[in-house]
């Protein structure tokens, strides 16, 4: 974007009523002008983005069960933008430590009580599939499937890699494409009369970029920034569709490939390996990620508690959880075999664990592995 562009981006933009699209000024504005506010006006339509009634059906009852299940909450949330989008931002706007740093559901639903949530829960608009005529209805509905595809995929890749964030990244997942969302308020005719019809996700944000000035994952991460969330999540929104760049991106990016070949979009064969090898990802198991993708699977229940292991602490654990030895996890993590010591031994104290065996189970079984 360039810098008159993002200028347009600002707090203090007039922006039309939410739900509304944005018209025409009497006032001649430069072409710049007009593209921010329409933007603007987008951004604030964006704020009243409904829930669909089967999420918050499904949220209500999680919160009525006794004992209350927290993987119930967290699967009733993770996949509505409606609902997922209320509670993290909920969470980070509240008077506590970790403020403006929960990136994900199952952290955010550890600081805003189940009252808190039941009222979000009520307060929150709700459409379904079949509710047309501008009320988000289709919308909403496809971008849950879309998030849920993309969530999956992180999942898998997950198990490949092992050391993936999986919670932040499911967030990013939700968020993600957003910016679509925006663009399509913004834009009379897009995507339809935007983008060419059976193009790959790059040649289609090229086009973004080319026909409205602006692409979808960049609207995206100025609006999750807007919204207050974690920069983390802002940066992968954005970035989502790049090539230089890290291991959590690219992961993202990734799982969003094949979320849109498992949809039967067209998708670039050679982005794809691409994306992959820059992970240590082969052509095997790339084509049994591909593969599986069309396979219905459930994902392992996943606990709210917060973790009390560290960064490298968890990172041996993985590593233990694999098969490898002292010596292995030693050389991998560029440690001495006696510093690896040291870490199980403050990691069996955490977790009340006797052996490697039970640590490994205790972490799996609270949904950290």
């Amino acid at each position: 974007m360039t810098n008159s562009a993002a200028s347009t981006f600002t707090a203090n933009d007039k922006a039309a009523p939410s739900g509304a699209r944005a018209t025409s000024s009497s006032v001649p504005t430069r072409p710049n002008e007009q593209h921010g506010r329409r933007l603007t006006a987008a951004f604030e339509a964006l704020e009243g983005f409904p829930a669909l009634a089967e999420s918050q059906t499904r949220l209500i009852a999680a919160l009525d069960a006794d004992p209350i299940d927290p993987s119930a909450i967290v699967a009733a949330l993770e996949t509505d933008l409606g609902l997922g989008l209320g509670v993290l931002r909920v969470a980070n706007r509240l008077d506590t430590a970790s403020a403006g740093r929960i990136s994900s559901i199952a952290a955010a639903i550890e600081v805003v009580t189940p009252p808190s949530l039941r009222v979000l829960a009520e307060r929150t608009r709700t459409v379904d599939y079949f509710d047309r005529a501008g009320s988000w209805g289709r919308e909403a509905d496809a971008h849950r499937r879309h998030v849920a595809a993309v969530q999956t995929a992180i999942h898998r890749i997950g198990a490949i890699l092992g050391d993936v964030d999986v919670e932040t990244l499911s967030s990013a997942a939700l968020l993600h494409d957003v910016g679509k969302l925006v663009l399509l308020h913004a834009h009379a005719g897009y995507p339809e009369k935007v983008l060419p019809r059976d193009a790959t996700p790059e040649e289609r944000i090229v086009a973004e970029r080319r026909e409205l000035g602006v692409d979808h994952a960049l609207v995206g991460g100025v609006l999750v920034r807007r919204w207050g969330l974690p920069r983390e999540l802002a940066r992968l929104v954005e970035r989502h569709h790049a090539d230089d760049v890290d291991r959590d991106v690219a992961t993202l990016r990734l799982a969003d490939l094949i979320a849109h070949h498992g949809h039967g979009d067209e998708v670039s064969p050679q982005a794809l390996m691409r994306v992959a090898r820059s992970m240590g990802i082969e052509a095997p198991q790339l084509r049994g990620l591909l593969y599986d993708q069309a396979v219905p699977t459930q994902r392992r229940a996943r606990s709210a508690a917060p973790c009390p292991l560290s960064g490298r602490e968890m990172e041996v654990l993985r590593r233990l959880a694999a098969g490898r030895v002292y010596k292995q996890i030693a050389g991998e993590l560029g440690l001495s075999t006696s510093t690896v010591r040291t870490h199980l031994h403050n990691i069996y104290g955490k977790l009340g664990a006797v052996d490697r065996a039970q640590a490994v189970l205790i972490a799996v079984e609270r949904g950290w592995l």
